[in-house]
C-alpha cells in the first residue's frame, strides 16, 4: 500500500512541477474558468503520463513549496464531471490527507490521474476552451497541442515508479500513524482503532451523545491509517456508526426546519468495505428524501434573508435580530433550494466574506456544510 502523506514529501521534493505532477494552493469547481482549469491540467497530465499514474496535489503554495492545506472534500461524482467533458477521459481519484501541523479541518487534496493509454480532448467547450483541444504538459505548464497528430509517449513510467515505491507502507508509518491520531484527538472524543482482515487500520474519533435513545456522534474524523487517508470528516452534523469483520459504515443526518422546529433527516450512507486481496471499495448512498414545508412561511423566510443579503451588500449595519439570523441564514437558504428557491444557494454566497469575518466561526462552519449539502443533493 502506498502511504500518500508520504507519497505527497516525494513528490514536493521535485520543487518544480514537471510533466507527472502539478501543485495548486486550492481550485474552485464552483465556477466555469475553476472547472475548466482543473479538467485541462487533468488533460494534460493523462496525455503526458500514458503508461504510470500522474498527481496533482491541492494546498501547496507554489513559489515556497509551503504546505497551507484546504478544507476537505468530499465529493464521490468528480469522476462524472471529468466523464461529462473529457473524451477518453482518464480515472481520477480525489482524496484527503492529513498532515500533522495543518489544523484538524485542514487537509491536502491528492488527485490521482490514471491514463487509458489513449488521447485524452475536450468533449465539449469549457470556458475558453474549445472542444477537440488535446492539452498536454510541457515542463510545469499545461499546453494546447496545435499539430494534426498527436503521439503519446511513456517518458516518466520509471521515475513515477521509484517514487511510488519510496512511498511504501510499513509498520513504522502505521503504528507512528496509529499515535498521531490519537494524540491529535481529545479524549473526549474517543479516538480508537480497528483492524479489518489483518491489514488495513482505521483510526476514528467524535464525540458521543444520545438522542432518543439512539447513539450518535458530532465532530466524527475518520482515518485509513495504512495509506494515511482521511476518509470522512464533519464538523457539526451527527453521525451514525457501525461495522462489522469487514465493512465500516457511516450514516450521515443533517438538521433542518424552521426556527426552533428542527428534525434530523438521514443524509447519506458511507460504507467502506475491506478486501481479502488488499483493496477496499468506497460506496456512497445518498438516503436524502427532500422536506416538504409550507410554502408561506419559506417564501417569508426567502423574503427575510434575502432582505438581510441587501443590508450586508450595501453595508448597512445589522440591527440585532438580523444579526441573529444570519446564524441562520446557511440552513435557511438550504432550505428555500429544497423547496424551489433555487437561487438561494448564490444569495448565500454573496454573505461569504461576511460569515468567514465574524468572530464566532460556527456559521461559518455552518455555511460550508450547507454548501457541501447542495453539492451532494445537486449532483444526485
Amino acid at each position: 500500500m502506498i502511504n500518500k502523506r508520504l507519497l505527497i514529501k516525494n513528490l514536493l521534493s521535485h520543487n518544480d512541477e514537471n510533466s507527472f505532477y502539478d501543485k495548486k494552493q486550492k481550485v474552485s469547481l464552483g465556477s466555469k474558468e475553476g472547472k475548466a482549469k482543473f479538467l485541462k491540467h487533468i488533460c494534460a497530465l493523462s496525455n503526458s503520463n500514458p503508461a504510470n499514474n500522474s498527481y496533482m496535489v491541492i494546498g501547496v503554495e507554489d513559489e515556497e513549496n509551503k504546505i497551507m492545506g484546504v478544507d476537505f472534500f468530499d465529493d464521490s461524482k468528480i469522476q462524472n464531471l471529468v466523464n461529462a467533458y473529457l473524451k477518453n477521459p482518464p480515472k481520477i481519484q480525489y482524496e484527503n490527507v492529513p498532515f500533522p501541523r495543518l489544523p484538524r479541518h485542514k487537509v491536502v487534496g491528492l488527485v490521482t490521474i490514471s491514463s487509458n493509454n489513449l488521447v485524452t480532448s475536450l468533449l465539449k467547450n469549457a470556458w475558453k476552451y474549445r472542444r477537440n483541444t488535446i492539452f498536454y504538459r510541457r515542463g510545469s505548464n499545461s499546453m494546447p497541442f496545435l499539430g494534426s497528430n498527436f503521439e503519446l509517449r511513456n517518458t516518466n513510467n520509471i521515475i513515477v515508479e521509484s517514487i511510488e515505491k519510496n512511498a511504501s507502507n510499513n509498520i513504522e508509518l502505521t503504528l507512528n500513524g496509529v499515535f498521531d491520531f490519537i494524540k491529535n484527538h481529545k479524549e473526549e472524543y474517543n479516538p480508537q482503532y480497528k483492524v479489518f482482515n489483518e491489514q488495513f487500520v482505521l483510526c476514528w474519533a467524535g464525540k458521543k451523545k444520545i438522542i432518543n435513545e439512539e447513539e450518535f456522534f458530532t465532530r466524527v474524523d475518520i482515518e485509513l491509517i495504512n495509506e494515511q487517508v482521511r476518509l470522512f470528516f464533519s464538523s457539526l452534523d451527527d453521525v451514525q456508526i457501525t461495522y462489522n469483520e469487514s465493512s465500516f459504515i457511516i450514516t450521515e443526518y443533517i438538521l433542518l426546519g424552521i426556527d426552533a422546529s428542527e428534525k434530523r433527516y438521514p443524509l447519506e450512507k458511507t460504507i467502506i468495505h475491506f478486501k481479502d486481496n488488499g483493496k477496499h471499495d468506497i460506496v456512497k448512498e445518498l438516503l436524502f428524501t427532500l422536506p416538504q414545508f409550507d410554502k408561506s412561511n419559506i417564501q417569508y423566510i426567502y423574503n427575510k434573508n434575502n432582505a438581510i443579503i441587501k443590508k450586508i451588500e450595501n453595508d448597512i449595519a445589522l440591527s440585532v435580530i438580523e444579526q441573529e439570523g444570519v446564524f441562520r441564514l446557511p440552513s435557511n437558504y438550504l432550505i428555500c433550494y429544497l423547496n424551489g428557491f433555487f437561487d438561494a444557494p448564490e444569495q448565500l454566497k454573496k454573505a461569504k466574506n461576511y460569515i468567514k469575518n465574524l468572530d464566532d466561526k460556527t456559521t461559518y462552519i455552518k455555511y460550508k456544510e450547507a454548501m457541501r449539502v447542495l453539492r451532494k443533493v445537486k449532483y444526485n
